[in-house]
């Protein structure tokens, strides 16, 4: 049986669809094909979460990271980055969207073409998530957990509610920032700073 978790402005909805078993790989990437407007991912266990487009302001913050790290993307030469339109098959199943990404190129370069024009099958090195107004910060937690346990290097959860940054590592307890003006990335991306004057 298929889950379905479809996320709404306040709360995800679970719809059961007991006559379809979990979805292959072939038919998730096909669903998500036939919803272009959806962000949808789904989780280890084979539930498919379905999630609204992001709200404008969202939008426009999400924008700001990514043009963030990809001006350092451009600069360091040492990786790629990705915006939260890019799906990862990480090492647990799971099929995950970081509202952006990086990964060191010679990860990168050791996927075939197939897979990198697929939901690639590797964890980013770097992930950053975004706290909309839809999030709970716990479902936003367990997903950073996730990517640690998954092999990422370095994860982002930023709380525009709370104006708090939570900095992950694998293997450490999350480090707290209170309405930092500036969050380094050091020394996983050197030199990465990500300015929150915009994103906040």
């Amino acid at each position: 049986m298929t889950t379905l978790l479809i996320q709404t402005e306040k709360t995800p909805l679970t719809v059961n669809l007991p006559a379809i078993a979990p979805m292959t790989h072939a038919q998730f990437y096909d669903f998500c094909l036939a919803n272009r407007d959806l962000r949808i991912e789904r989780t280890a266990s084979g539930d498919v979460v379905i999630m609204p487009p992001a709200f404008a302001d969202t939008g426009n913050r999400n924008f700001n990271i990514a043009a963030q790290l990809g001006n350092w993307t451009e600069q360091d030469g040492t990786g790629i980055g990705f915006d939260s339109s890019a799906g990862f098959t990480l090492p647990n199943s799971a099929i995950r969207s970081p509202d952006a990404s990086w990964i060191r190129l010679d990860r990168w370069q050791a996927l075939t073409e197939a897979q990198k024009a697929s939901f690639a099958p590797i964890c980013p090195d770097f992930v950053v998530e975004l706290r909309s107004s839809s999030d709970t910060l716990t479902s936003l937690q367990d997903k950073m957990k996730e990517y640690m346990a998954n092999g990422a290097l370095l994860g982002l959860l930023i709380d525009r509610k709370n104006q708090t940054v939570h900095v992950y590592r694998p293997d450490q307890e999350p480090i707290i920032l209170d309405k930092p003006e500036a969050v380094s990335g050091d020394p996983e991306l050197p030199g990465f700073v990500l300015q929150m004057a915009k994103i906040w």
